[in-house]
Formats: C-alpha cells, sequence, structure tokens
C-alpha cells in the first residue's frame, strides 16, 4: 500500500510489541517504529514477529500511518547472509520503511527490498549536510540526525539537502552518553553488545573510587551517602519548543522509548501528536478542524528560495536566539581549557558577534589568517558543533529562518511529560546555552502519577458505566484523569458508591490488580484508555 506524502510533520512514536504499535497509532501517531526479532538495537522488549508486522502493517495503514522497522545493528561478518534474508522476508509483510546504519545493509535491501524506503539511523552519526546528501545519492530517503545536534545545525542542514530528503530528529525521552547512541561500554564492563541491542546500561550505575591503599573501601565520587552517577544524563523534552525545531526543518518528529509501556507511549505520543497540530492551526497551515489552508513548508531560508538575499539580510538584521548562540561550543557556552586567540584577530570577532558580523567576519581574506589562527580553527572544529568561526574567508554562511510568533501550548499539554516516569527533563543539545547536564546523585525514573487501570469497555446503561481492568488501588473520592486520544484529559472524581466487581457485586474499593472491576462513568470514554491517579507522594521508580 502506497501512502501520500507527508503534508505536515510527522510523529514518529516507539513501539517494542503489537499493542505498543496499535497503541500508538490510536493516539495519533503518523508512523510508527519498532524492532523485529534480531537485528534491532533493543533487545529488551519483545519486539515483532513478521506476523506481528504484517497485522501491525494492516493496522497502521488502515488509519494512515506507516510502519518502519529498525536493522541498525552493525552486523559481523557471520550475520551478513542472515540478515539479507530477513530483510528479503520483511519486504513481504507491508512495512514501509527500514532503518539502517551499516552502508553495507544499506546497500543489500535496496537490493533484496527496492519497495521499501531507507532511512539512515542515528547511529551513523550525521551531522553535516554533505553526509546527508550522501546517503540521499545512495537511495536513502531519510536522515535520522545524531542527537548531538543543536538547532543552528538542523537549519544548516536543511538548507543544503533537496527537500524530498527527511529529516528526522528526536524530541522525547532517554538520552544516551556516546556519540550517537555508539559505545562500547556495555561490552567492556559485561560482554553485553550495545550495538546489538543488550545494553546493560553502565551509564546508569552508581560510581564510587577506591583510593589505590585501601582497596575495599570506597568513597562517592559527591558526597552523598548514595554515591554518585557519572553518566546518567537528563532525558529530552522538546514539546515546548516543537516549533523551533519543526521551523528549523525536522520532518519527522522522533519520541524514543521502545523499551517503555504503552501507557508512555500513549501519552507522549498524544502530547507531541497535539502540540504538531497546533502548530499548523497557528502557522495558518491547517484550520481547527484540520483542513489544508495552504501547503507546510518549514521556514528555513535556502540559497535556492527567489528572495533569498532579501530574506537572508531580514534575518540578519534581527537574529533570533538560536542563530545567537549558533558558535557556542559543543554541547555548551563554555571555552574553558581552550587557547583562544588574541581580542580582534577574525576567530575571536566571529565568535563573540552576532549572526549579521559573524557572517562579515567570516569573509576576511586568507592571506589576514596566520597560522596562530589556523590552529585555533583546527582545535575549534573538535569542540563546536557549527563552523562559522571556524571556516576561512567566504566559504560560510549559517541558514536562518524565517521569523514567526512563538507557538503557544494550553498548560494540560505542557503538564503532560510530567505525569509519565522520568528523569529530570532537559532540551538535550538543541540549544548550547541550555546543555543537556546529568543526574549525578540518583538514576532511578520520577513518577508522580501512576496508571491505576485501563478501559476495556464503556455502556451508556445506568447513566454511563465503564468496565476497566485494574493496575492499581481505586477508591471512592479519588481524582482520577482518563487519557484521551486528541483530547485533554478527562479529569473525574470516582463516586461514592457504585463500585463493582467482574460478577456484578458491590465492592467498597478496587484493591486487586489485573482484575476486572466497573464503576459509574457518565462521559463516553474509548476502550483501552488509560486511568491514571497522582500519586499520593512523588517516587523514584522505572517506568
Amino acid at each position: 500500500m502506497n501512502l501520500p506524502t507527508r503534508s505536515k510533520p510527522e510523529v514518529l512514536a516507539p513501539a517494542g510489541n503489537l499493542r505498543g504499535l496499535k497503541t500508538a497509532v490510536d493516539y495519533g501517531a503518523d508512523a510508527v517504529y519498532c524492532g523485529g526479532k534480531a537485528f534491532g538495537m533493543r533487545s529488551a522488549p519483545k519486539n515483532l514477529s513478521l506476523e506481528d508486522f504484517e497485522e501491525g502493517s494492516r493496522y497502521a495503514h488502515a488509519r494512515g500511518a506507516r510502519v518502519y522497522v529498525t536493522c541498525n545493528v552493525l552486523p559481523r561478518n557471520n550475520e551478513v547472509e542472515a540478515l539479507r534474508e530477513y530483510v528479503g522476508q520483511l519486504k513481504d509483510t507491508g512495512v514501509d520503511a527500514l532503518i539502517v546504519s551499516d552502508i553495507g545493509v544499506m546497500m543489500m535491501a535496496r537490493s533484496v527490498a527496492p519497495n521499501l524506503e531507507l532511512h539512515v539511523s542515528t547511529q551513523a552519526g550525521v551531522t553535516n549536510y554533505q553526509a546527508a546528501n550522501a546517503f540521499y545519492e545512495l537511495g536513502a530517503r531519510r536522515v535520522v540526525l545524531a542527537r548531538e545536534m543543536d538547532l543552528q545545525a538542523v537549519r544548516d542542514i536543511r538548507a543544503n539537502i533537496p527537500d524530498d530528503l527527511d529529516i528526522e530528529c528526536f524530541v522525547h525521552g532517554a538520552m544516551c552518553m556516546a556519540f550517537s547512541g555508539r559505545c562500547l561500554f556495555s561490552n567492556y564492563l559485561t560482554g553485553r553488545d550495545g550495538n546489538h541491542g543488550e545494553c546493560a546500561q553502565p551509564c546508569r550505575w552508581k560510581y564510587s573510587i577506591v583510593e589505590e591503599k585501601r582497596p575495599g573501601k570506597y568513597y562517592p565520587i559527591e558526597q552523598t551517602k548514595d554515591g554518585a552517577y557519572l553518566f546518567n544524563s537528563q532525558d529530552m523534552n522538546m514539546l515546548e519548543h516543537i516549533d523551533d525545531l519543526i521551523d528549523s526543518g525536522a520532518t519527522s518528529l522522533k519520541i524514543e522509548g521502545r523499551s517503555k509501556s504503552a501507557y508512555y507511549i500513549a501519552a507522549m505520543t498524544n502530547a507531541y501528536k497535539t502540540a504538531v497540530n497546533a502548530y499548523m492551526v497557528q502557522r495558518g497551515f491547517e484550520n481547527e478542524q484540520g483542513e489544508t489552508l495552504k501547503p507546510f513548508r518549514d521556514r528555513v531560508i535556502r540559497p535556492t528560495d527567489p528572495d533569498y538575499a532579501e530574506a537572508m539580510r531580514q534575518a540578519q538584521g534581527q537574529p533570533d536566539a538560536i542563530t545567537l548562540h549558533a558558535d557556542e561550543a559543543f554541547g555548551g557556552v563554555n571555552d574553558d581549557g581552550y587557547e583562544t586567540p588574541a581580542a580582534g584577530s577574525t576567530a575571536s570577532s566571529a565568535a563573540a558577534g552576532t549572526a549579521a558580523t559573524q557572517a562579515a567576519d567570516t569573509r576576511t581574506a586568507v592571506a589576514d589568517i596566520d597560522d596562530d589562527h589556523l590552529s585555533y580553527h583546527a582545535r575549534s572544529t573538535r569542540r563546536k558543533s557549527n563552523t562559522a568561526p571556524e571556516m576561512l574567508a567566504g566559504t560560510w554562511q549559517h541558514a536562518a529562518v524565517r521569523p514567526a510568533p512563538h507557538v503557544e501550548l494550553p498548560d494540560w499539554l505542557l503538564d503532560e511529560p510530567d505525569k509519565v516516569a522520568h528523569r529530570d527533563y532537559s532540551t538535550g543539545f538543541y540549544y548550547p546555552e541550555h546543555k543537556v547536564t546529568q543526574n549525578t546523585d540518583r538514576s532511578a525514573y520520577f513518577r508522580a502519577w501512576l496508571v491505576v487501570g485501563e478501559v476495556l469497555s464503556w455502556s451508556a446503561d445506568e447513566g454511563g458505566r465503564v468496565t476497566l481492568m485494574s493496575r492499581n488501588k481505586i477508591e471512592p473520592g479519588q481524582d482520577v484523569e482518563f487519557l484521551l486520544p486528541g483530547e485533554p484529559p478527562l479529569a473525574y472524581t470516582v463516586p461514592a458508591d457504585g463500585l463493582r466487581d467482574a460478577d456484578g457485586n458491590w465492592v467498597p474499593a478496587i484493591n486487586n490488580p489485573a482484575h476486572v472491576f466497573s464503576m459509574p462513568c457518565p462521559h463516553p470514554v474509548p476502550i483501552n484508555a488509560a486511568i491514571r491517579s497522582r500519586t499520593a507522594k512523588p517516587t523514584l521508580k522505572a517506568e
């Protein structure tokens, strides 16, 4: 089945099994990415069989969504032929794309499954438009950018690649301490291969130090009784800044979490889909009913635009914060520990100036740059994500965007990320002035809400009644929320009576997990909707 080309930014949700796939689609995902029983980068989830892919593809396509399969391992010699056979099987299941990182796998897939789109995984480490264009020439339809890229780098790539090459960017979920997820830490410490989906996540472990002459005596690296979690990065949350990312050229917004629960998938998919819908309305692409008013296009100014010179002049006259911070250190704001040129030099003035003066400074003649400055350029390329103060005369100018007001999202929507289990949030590496940091005091998830039930059915009988599968205690007077697709959550107070078990007998409270109960509810609610409640006391617990 050939689905039409997307006319708006794609919300891409994770799924670790068939139920997760269907949940993602039910809550608005435009596409779902998932792994098979082999050759994916997540082995902890159950993943999907070939039969699951067939059923999941039918389910998704019937609702206008796509299915992408992760084949992003770095295969060893003895796996090449098995992977070839697997891709040959996948091509007949109805899935829409393969996510690959190994160039050999990519070329093999072109031959074996020419009907499938090829998406280049974040683990290929695409950090520039030259790499993106090279993959495009090799047949890729999409590149998943390295999570270490900032927004200015996304803009620069978008301005210098074909419009029909998708850019996929992570927007939510766990961050990996390794570059583009390529890590040997787990292999070294446990023998479990992170590049084959078996990562033991040693970056989340607690570490102490041992003094050489005091073996067996452990000292926490920070002065806490529990030790320190050296590599424990914050989670990403770009919901409030979704307009910056879409304006900068992101085609697909990727939610991390194939190992997460169906509730997490539902809540975060719903949140980002609702945010994209708000973006489309406030930018004038759609009306409130979702009807198209004008074709969608990001706001990046491309060299091929007819008004390129004038648009760039206007943008540089009023540079936005993203452009102003484009040339700060990779993932940070300081040059601590690096030797910098003397004040007034080309590199110094370029790094300190606004976007408009940066463009002028980089046009300084090559003859004016001495060996010391060249040395600075060489060092800076190893620590900066963008290139204006690093490039020599007249070779580079950052892409700008056409200005637009910030997209305003309702408070209930901005609260949604706090209603799933999560570590402290950050905006990842997208804003160098607000870099991602680590939680060195704990590795557990923060949880202030928990799922207390899942809707099995709703009936209008008796004024409205919901049948549910219990997950945690529900008692009279308790405030709960029903998670609804495409809408704010439905707040509801459990009535003082009317709770029944599966046999219709009255019960004072619902306190047996994994049992069927029912309770009065005058509001229609969909099947599989999660019922959640605020915890009496926030806890640190895994999802």
